[in-house]
């Protein structure tokens, strides 16, 4: 597996400063954003010496680019923000390959308006399934154009809130262009060690051969996010259960401080992350 990290959790307006931020913290790869480019997160345009600058930071500091960021609400209640979304992600898509990835991550969204990873009752119904579906319907044709997979995280504030939700769309589309990116914490809250070891299990079991990334983010008993390693989550058995099931990709952290960077990757290195 290469460690991989945020590319956010460092300040900085530059590719060459993230980046090399990174590696000096341990890390071999980056899910990035534009942000750390100086862009907004979801750019309508990228000028080619911002696709240049990427390329070249990956080259002087030796930290890859395993995903870009492409995350809008896919079922934001106003459809001219899901529009914006979609012109966002065909230039993050036609960017992407020069910048080394060919991997978009999105989210599925919300029907909170004002927060695309908060819950809403609405999110169960069938019109919010009805409209992810015609999302991915806008977004497949883009993703074939360019050669992107699109990443596909469950979340339980989201529309695909479980590995049952995420294996429904992967069997409804059968697209190579749609991966799964998964994250252990997002699979339950405050929920019984054998209860959430069973989601765990249960997710790789469903999703194995489709996981194109894999995130390590943690929880804290009473359900809060964690920074891996200082929560719940039984990381080298998350690890080694990836492993099992044939993955062998990146293995991206996030949601924890930049002074905290270089620990976390010490943690996943020794929970089994780096083993060949």
């Amino acid at each position: 597996m290469q460690l991989g990290i945020f590319a956010k959790t460092f300040p900085g307006i530059t590719p060459g400063e993230v980046l090399c931020a990174a590696r000096n913290a341990g890390y071999e790869t980056v899910q990035y954003n534009m942000a750390c480019s100086g862009l907004p997160s979801l750019p309508e345009t990228i000028a080619p010496p911002v696709i240049d600058a990427v390329s070249s930071a990956t080259r002087v500091s030796g930290v890859s680019i395993a995903a870009l960021s492409a995350t809008y609400n896919m079922i934001h209640p106003d459809l001219t923000v899901r529009e914006a979304g979609r012109r966002a992600f065909a230039a993050l898509a036609a960017a992407a390959p020069a910048m080394g990835t060919r991997l978009l991550t999105v989210c599925t969204g919300s029907r909170d308006a004002a927060d695309q990873w908060r819950h809403h009752p609405e999110n169960a119904s069938p019109g919010a399934w009805q409209d992810l579906v015609a999302e991915f319907r806008h977004l497949l044709p883009v993703a074939e154009r360019h050669g992107i997979v699109i990443g596909v995280e469950p979340e339980l504030g989201n529309v695909v809130s479980s590995a049952a939700k995420a294996r429904a769309l992967l069997d409804l589309f059968a697209s190579d262009r749609i991966g799964i990116v998964l994250d252990p914490a997002n699979l339950f809250e405050a929920e019984p060690e054998q209860e959430r070891e069973r989601r765990i299990r249960e997710a790789i079991a469903l999703l194995g051969p489709e996981i194109v990334l894999a995130h390590a983010k943690d929880r804290h008993p009473d359900g809060s996010f964690a920074t891996a390693g200082d929560g719940v989550v039984d990381f080298p058995r998350f690890i080694a259960d990836l492993r099992s099931a044939g993955f062998d990709g990146p293995l991206v952290t996030h949601g924890l401080d930049a002074k905290d960077a270089a620990r976390v990757s010490a943690f996943l290195r020794a929970s089994g992350a780096a083993a060949a």
